[in-house]
């Protein structure tokens, strides 16, 4: 007797079904896993978050920082990596509007900048509108002059600020200096260009000799350039005075240790664009054996 197979044995064995079958159980075994795996990781503990809380410092940056009580090495980790102050600096700059050079105190900015000389502040005029705002500062430029000139000064106010006044004492300087350098090179055509061309100007040499007017005070230098030897002489003790349109100079000239020094006075006055010589005094100065001596003539 035959023995007739199954209608389950029958329907598995058929190519489809078994396909659809094999099928349907890796996917609930996969899910299985799946959910498994979902539940574990639900099941472990969370890292704790770093805490926040606003920045209580004095500064303006108005940001957060790190609580240093859940995370103590969180700032220092920033600026050993690199790159936290300039962070720190960008986020104040981006907050507030404005750059760490304009949230510095007035008197700090001024202070910092008394260290440069007057090339360097007024290279620094011409970087950008915020340097520029800065190096034209009225204080600063006073500093300078007290620095470079004299502190005699302090209580004169400018009528066009320190730094025009700083520009025409440079010019007097300048000048002063030049009129010298034209003595010891004996230059009688650079000397006629330093005076003015007046009928007032005057000129007492050394000697005790005055000369007045254009003519006759180049004329004086002419004589005084045709000395065989010439002289070379150190100038101290400087000091500047000026005005809207007249500045003088008094200072020290040192010839030699047998004549001693000469005071010298030196007037000029403002034409044209340019300032010009207008009076020249030069005397011997008295020592105090020679102001007994002339007390005692007296």
């Amino acid at each position: 007797m035959e023995i007739q197979p199954s209608f389950t044995t029958d329907y598995l064995a058929s190519g489809p079904h078994f396909v659809a079958a094999v099928a349907t159980a890796l996917c609930l075994l996969l899910g299985c896993l799946l959910l498994t795996v979902v539940s574990s990781k639900s099941k472990k503990p969370s890292k704790q978050s770093v805490s926040l809380k606003p920045c209580d410092c004095a500064c303006t940056c108005g940001s957060s920082v790190p609580n240093s009580d859940s995370a103590p090495m969180a700032v220092g980790a920033t600026y050993v990596n690199g790159g936290g102050a300039a962070e720190v600096a960008a986020a104040a700059e981006r907050q507030s509007g404005a750059s760490m050079m304009e949230q510095l105190v007035p008197e700090i900015t001024t202070h910092a900048l008394s260290y440069l000389d007057y090339p360097s502040l007024c290279r620094l005029s011409m970087t950008n509108s915020l340097m520029r705002k800065a190096a034209n500062d009225d204080n600063a430029w006073k500093a300078l002059y007290h620095k470079d000139f004299t502190l005699e000064q302090n209580s004169v106010t400018p009528v066009n600020g320190w730094k025009a006044y700083y520009a025409a004492t440079r010019a007097i300087v300048n000048i002063n200096s030049k009129f010298f350098n034209v003595i010891r090179e004996r230059a009688l055509q650079s000397m006629s260009r330093l005076w003015h061309n007046a009928d007032y100007v005057k000129c007492v040499h050394a000697s005790g000799e005055i000369f007045s007017g254009y003519n006759a005070v180049i004329q004086s230098w002419q004589l005084a350039f045709n000395w065989e030897q010439g002289v070379d002489f150190q100038v101290r003790d400087v000091r500047v005075r000026v005005l809207t349109d007249m500045a003088w100079v008094t200072m020290k000239t040192f010839v030699d240790m047998d004549t001693g020094p000469f005071n010298v006075t030196n007037v000029f006055e403002f034409h044209n664009g340019q300032w010009y010589m207008v009076h020249h005094h030069s005397s011997v100065m008295l020592i105090d054996g020679d102001v007994d001596q002339q007390n005692i003539h007296g």
